[in-house]
């Protein structure tokens, strides 16, 4: 062995067979006497240990000696070159024990990475033997914190909390008529990378939010233009305006998500497009929806046909009683369904719905439920009423809600919905076979069994084709008697609302087609698409160089993505955050990137009003974190949530918090 620089050198007959280098030492040479000699060994994990035998105690002993106080040498050498890093990363890991502000993660991230290179490249390959006490003292709280910092942030967190409460509580006292609770407080001071505040009606979140805004300000966090307010109203944000430079004395200017996005293409397009007249009238959008709907069926017919579909066959939920366990579910179900024919009865199923749409689509002139031309007499029975009787040709029509089953044994057998007495409804048909035979009247029979293969109408048409000639009625005929029912209305608003969220998901016809696809919808998803598609198209084509407020928002929110649009914003602080809808997040989210120390605080209501907002998607709000939150330690989706007390009172239900990995907190609703 050779002492060579900063090198061990080790030779075997002549040939040097490794040269290792004293960084790579974990602790000083040992020495161990022997009958035979001294044994000296070098330990290090990067090389096998190298064992010296049979050397002169006294020799082997100043090369330990040598070596140890080279390799302190070289340690300490090591620091010294690192030792401003080591200072500015002491000084940063040493403030976390009382911080000036609230330590979050996009903050506490960048000093986490550093110390964890610092950590990795030179701190963890020191030894304590070679560094000397002093100096393990110095770097201790470094590495301390790089083996875990999660515990060090959250110490931090609750040291600083409990210091700027006190710090601001004349603020908190009277930024108000009333002292702000203990929650709004709490709300106001946390800032971490996205914190959601959830509160019900009247429980003071505009309080929240306007204090927030404020304290900002004034704890000189952010100046006035660095912080974005956000309103989904446009008199709403005006009046928060108000309130907010009323209370604090701060002028903060609330904008509306339409105007922010207006306002941003303005600035890298050089002038804002035309909006569309139907952008801020919603009567108009939906007459316009009606009229393209009108058109359509009047100029194509491929998709007239589609819309007449629709209507005939898809407008109510497509469920029989095979779908219900019991009569209770089913008749419920019924009931809040309008299953009103093209004709404009009311029938009593979905399967009963389908034959009558047929029926008046191919001009077969009917009665639904008439009293049977002959007298029945039978004690215990209501007078006899088929479902159905086409008035030229006297043919009876009733639907029996059978299905086919088979056995082990390859036999088939009849059978009815769970709730059904079999025995008795089976009864029941060969009852109304014999009435007709008796009295010589045509009956044709159809069964559920015939709508579950798929060939419910196609085989009415072949069992009614000896007796009945068809007379289909034309596709405008037929919508204008849509039109007389009032179906049109309702469905132009569904079809405005799926387009409202079609355009701000960003979504294309083959994500709803997989959506639709996994949500088992089957016949009738497909068919309202078929619809929805071409109205789409022309909607499209009649915006004619204008824009609506959906692409407003995604065109501002690409300009932001890609750069064109630099955002001045720390600082985005939006009210009635359950309103979001996935055009929003995105520019929310887009806003958010261009800066890594931008925070979302977020207001939203209580989960009851969630569902009242067209275009608004939960989704959002249940996976706040996942969408808006930091990263920190390897935990994604980092945030905070906290929850009113007059939610709480509200709910009148126990609640606790509990920290979920990867997700934040989570308030738990016991009950």
């Amino acid at each position: 062995m050779e002492l060579d620089g900063d090198h061990i050198k080790i030779t075997r007959r002549g040939h040097v067979i490794a040269t290792m280098p004293l960084q790579a030492l974990t602790k000083a040479p040992a020495l161990r006497k022997g009958m035979l000699g001294t044994a000296l060994t070098i330990n290090s994990p990067e090389y096998d240990d190298v064992t010296l035998k049979g050397a002169v105690h006294i020799a082997a002993k100043d090369f330990a000696e040598a070596v140890k106080g080279a390799w302190t040498r070289f340690n300490l050498a090591a620091l010294e070159k690192e030792a401003a890093l080591l200072d500015e990363l002491l000084a940063g890991v040493l403030s976390l024990a009382a911080p000036s502000r609230y330590p979050a993660a996009c903050q506490i991230a960048p000093l986490l990475e550093d110390v964890r290179d610092l950590d990795a490249s030179l701190l963890s390959k020191l030894n304590a033997e070679a560094i000397g006490p002093e100096v393990v003292a110095r770097i201790t709280p470094v590495r301390k914190f790089a083996a875990d910092p999660r515990a060090a942030r959250a110490n931090a967190i609750a040291a600083f909390v409990t210091a700027e409460l006190e710090r601001w509580k004349d603020f908190f006292d009277t930024i108000e008529s009333k002292p702000l609770t203990p929650e709004q407080r709490l709300s106001v001071v946390v800032d971490e990378d996205a914190t959601l505040v959830l509160a019900g009606a009247g429980s003071g979140k505009t309080s929240v939010i306007t204090a927030k805004a404020a304290y900002l300000v004034k704890a000189g966090i952010r100046q006035p233009e660095e912080i974005l307010l956000l309103a989904f109203a446009k008199n709403a944000a005006e009046e928060m305006s108000e309130r907010v430079e009323a209370r604090s004395g701060v002028p903060i200017v609330a904008r509306t998500f339409h105007a922010i996005a207006y306002d941003i293409i303005g600035i890298v397009e050089g002038s804002k497009p035309a909006l569309a007249d139907h952008a801020t009238d919603d009567m108009a959008f939906t007459n316009l929806i009606k009229q393209i709907l009108k058109d359509l069926v009047y100029r194509l017919s491929e998709v007239s046909k589609a819309i007449i579909q629709f209507f005939a066959h898809f407008l109510v939920e497509p469920k029989t009683e095979w779908d219900f366990k019991t009569k209770h579910d089913f008749y419920t179900h019924m009931e809040a369904q309008d299953l009103r024919t093209l004709q404009g009865e009311k029938v009593k199923s979905y399967e009963e719905l389908q034959i009558a749409n047929w029926l008046y689509e191919n001009g077969v002139d009917y009665e639904y439920e008439p009293l049977y031309e002959h007298k029945v007499s039978e004690v215990g029975r209501r007078d006899y009423q088929p479902d159905f009787r086409l008035t030229e040709s006297g043919i009876y029509i009733e639907h029996f809600g059978v299905r086919r089953e088979k056995a082990r044994d390859g036999s088939e057998r009849l059978v009815t919905a769970p709730f059904v007495d079999r025995n008795e409804y089976l009864a029941g048909m060969d009852w109304k076979r014999k009435i007709h035979a008796e009295h010589q009247t045509t009956l044709i029979e159809t069964y559920s069994y015939e709508r579950q293969e798929a060939r419910l109408l196609i085989g009415l048409a072949e069992k009614l084709a000896p007796h009945v000639t068809l007379n289909p009625r034309p596709v405008d005929t037929i919508y204008d008697r849509i039109v007389e029912l009032k179906q049109v209305d309702d469905f132009s608003k569904l079809l405005g609302t799926f387009l409202r969220k079609f355009k701000s998901g960003g979504y294309s016809l083959q994500d709803c087609e997989a959506k639709s696809n996994r949500m088992k919808l089957g016949k009738r998803g497909r068919a309202f698409l078929d619809v929805f598609a071409p109205v789409f198209e022309e909607y499209q084509k009649r915006l004619a160089g204008r824009i609506d407020f959906e692409d407003m928002i995604l065109r501002a929110a690409q300009y932001a993505e890609d750069g064109r649009y630099v955002s001045p914003f720390r600082h985005i602080l939006v009210d009635e955050f359950q309103d979001i809808s996935q055009s929003r997040a995105r520019l929310v989210k887009a806003l958010k990137a261009q800066h890594p120390d931008v925070r979302v605080f977020a207001v939203g209501d209580d989960w009851q009003s969630i569902f009242r907002f067209a275009g608004s998607d939960i989704h959002l709000m249940r996976h706040f974190g996942r969408e808006f939150g930091g990263s920190f330690d390897g935990e994604a989706g980092v945030h905070r949530g906290a929850i009113s007390s007059a939610l709480k009172k509200k709910l009148a239900l126990p609640i606790t918090a509990e920290k979920v990995e990867g997700r934040g907190t989570v308030y738990l609703l016991h009950g």
